[in-house]
């Protein structure tokens, strides 16, 4: 993390500088008249009200109960649709196909936690350029995958087998819950390959569990006694907490569903080595699969991961690139994935940066994604994006957390149409206030970094995400923005809000946003011909075929099947061969 500059404007650190607009921007509690002053609590102008300008905006009792839904994405809903491209069952392609020179950027999921019907958490799925002879995109991405987003995968067409490379930002449940959902079915699905998880190395950090659990302390801001955690005493000093440690447990965790699917084939000859993927991916390791009984690598139940250095932001002090974060990088496809630092929690937390040259183009299109940190200073670094002469290029998307104030969460939270009081509604403030100042990126915050970027070089369009999105919660944030980054006048062009199945079309030229329009009661896409050289399943009969039985322990047990012709047979082993 070599990059450091100075705030030559003010003389004070970028540091202080980012510090500063968190604490003005939502991080101070309810009825604190700096929070007030500074724009962090909810404003009233509803969606095309003019800006306030200089002037603070109101306490939250004169803007709740709002005049603005609070059910509803107006912006989103108004978008022009799109239908998501597949193919039907006789190979035809269907939807809206991706142009030879398209990066198409899909929010399957853009919450926190806890998810809801409107929004899942956390998932973006990228696709890039167009193979016209296989009839499907160049190369895919995801990056993270949280509770719920699995629905929104399939009503898109998205099979298992297109959700191979899986980029996690950290371990956090919101982050990775729905992986089970993809790693445990992708083996019955269309995914006959490994699945590669791409995630932060260990945090390094200190276990400091291991005192004895009658010790005390004395809290300094209370004067009061307080027990000391409890001990675990077989606790090591240091936790394996990297994704190599999780793909371990998680092999492990399920080997129970695997072994119960491995009636299905699952492996072929025709996958490629560790050693052969290493290099057409650009790899920073060798790919071996996880497990305390490891998988073959030519497996769909081979899960692997690729454990990043999460120290390495890939840049020299004076911005420029210096190629030590590469997490992907794939010359047949032309698609890049570098990875920096973020701040979350815990060490370790990861953005990344995704770089596409289409064919016949000189300059690559670029996103960068941040997930949940703290405002800090490497995606904004990554965001002005030097080249190696020290030129900024900017990029096309700017993908940042953003959290919804702390007053606002909390009434949210409580079911409360306006703020609320008392002890319990201060309490609940404060817990709010808490997590966004540990973790999070406060709606000025945001804007302040949207503005040491634009100084330099505006993103073509900058989305805030991980956010509870409705039109009251989007045009108060929207005047905290404004408060830092006066230059964005309105949601639109330069600035939006995710919301799930929100796609953005980003070409060299021009940069569309989208709806798409999906099948709320769709199946899975239908499954491709299997591979050459499909190996033989787990459990098989003498000729090869899987056997669906051999796992059973009461197979007496099972229902006799009705006779179902002429000489009393039947056509199935349990029912009539229509099922019924």
């Amino acid at each position: 993390m070599n990059t450091n500059h100075e705030n030559e404007a003010s003389g004070i650190s970028r540091r202080d500088a980012l510090k500063l607009a968190g604490l003005t921007m939502g991080g101070l509690a309810a009825g604190s008249a700096a929070s007030t002053q500074a724009g962090g609590l909810p404003c009233g102008k509803p969606p095309g009200g003019k800006p306030p300008g200089g002037k603070p905006p109101p306490d939250p009792e004169e803007f709740y109960p709002t005049r603005v839904r609070t059910d509803r994405y107006s912006y989103f809903e108004n978008l022009p649709p799109i239908t998501p491209w597949g193919k039907d069952i006789t190979g035809k392609l269907t939807g809206t196909k991706l142009r030879r020179d398209e990066m198409r950027i899909t929010f399957m999921g853009s919450v926190v936690p806890m998810a809801r019907r409107a929004q899942a958490e956390m998932s973006i799925f990228v696709e890039v350029g167009w193979d016209d002879i296989k009839q499907q995109p160049l190369d895919q991405f995801i990056f993270d995958f949280g509770c719920g987003v699995s629905a929104n995968y399939q009503a898109c067409g998205v099979g298992y087998g297109r959700m191979d490379k899986i980029f996690i930002n950290h371990l956090h449940c919101d982050h990775v819950s729905d992986l089970i959902q993809v790693y445990g079915f992708g083996d019955g699905g269309d995914r006959k390959s490994p699945l590669y998880l791409w995630g932060h190395g260990n945090s390094g950090l200190k276990n400091p569990g291991m005192t004895p659990a009658t010790k005390t302390g004395i809290n300094p801001a209370t004067g009061k006694e307080y027990p000391q955690p409890n001990t675990y005493l077989a606790a090591p000093e240091y936790y394996d907490d990297g994704v190599n440690a999780f793909c371990y447990h998680l092999r492990e965790a399920l080997r129970w569903h695997t072994e119960s699917q491995a009636f299905q084939g699952s492996a072929h000859a025709g996958w490629p080595t560790p050693a052969e993927m290493k290099v057409k991916w650009g790899l920073p390791c060798l790919p071996l699969p996880a497990g305390q009984y490891p998988d073959p690598s030519n497996d769909a139940n081979a899960l692997i991961p690729i454990e990043l250095d999460w120290t390495e932001n890939g840049l020299n002090e004076d911005g420029t690139p210096n190629g030590r974060n590469v997490a992907y990088f794939n010359l047949g496809t032309r698609a890049k994935v570098l990875h920096y630092p973020v701040i979350h929690c815990r060490a370790g937390s990861l953005g990344y940066k995704l770089e596409w040259t289409p064919p016949g183009a000189r300059k690559p299109l670029t996103m960068v994604y941040s997930s949940d940190t703290k405002p800090e200073w490497n995606s904004i670094d990554h965001a002005i994006n030097k080249d190696a002469r020290g030129n900024p290029q900017g990029v096309d998307v700017f993908i940042h957390e953003m959290a919804v104030a702390p007053e606002i969460w909390a009434m949210k939270n409580q079911g409360l149409s306006q703020p609320g009081s008392g002890a319990t509604w201060d309490q609940t403030v404060l817990g709010m206030q808490t997590v966004q100042n540990s973790s999070h990126t406060p709606q000025g915050a945001f804007g302040y970094m949207l503005s040491q970027i634009n100084a330099v070089k505006r993103p073509r369009l900058a989305i805030a995400t991980h956010f509870p999105t409705a039109d009251d919660t989007v045009t108060c944030a929207l005047e905290s923005v404004q408060k830092h980054c006066p230059e964005i006048k309105k949601e639109g062009d330069q600035l939006v809000w995710s919301f799930d199945l929100m796609v953005i079309r980003v070409f060299p030229d021009k940069i569309e946003q989208r709806r798409a329009i999906v099948n709320d009661f769709s199946f899975n896409p239908p499954i491709p011909s299997l591979p050459d050289g499909m190996y033989a399943p787990k459990y098989h009969i003498d000729d090869g075929t899987g056997d669906p039985l051999t796992q059973i322990d009461m197979p007496d047990e099972i229902v006799t099947p009705i006779p179902s012709t002429e000489d009393g047979g039947y056509n199935g082993p349990t029912y009539d061969r229509d099922g019924y």
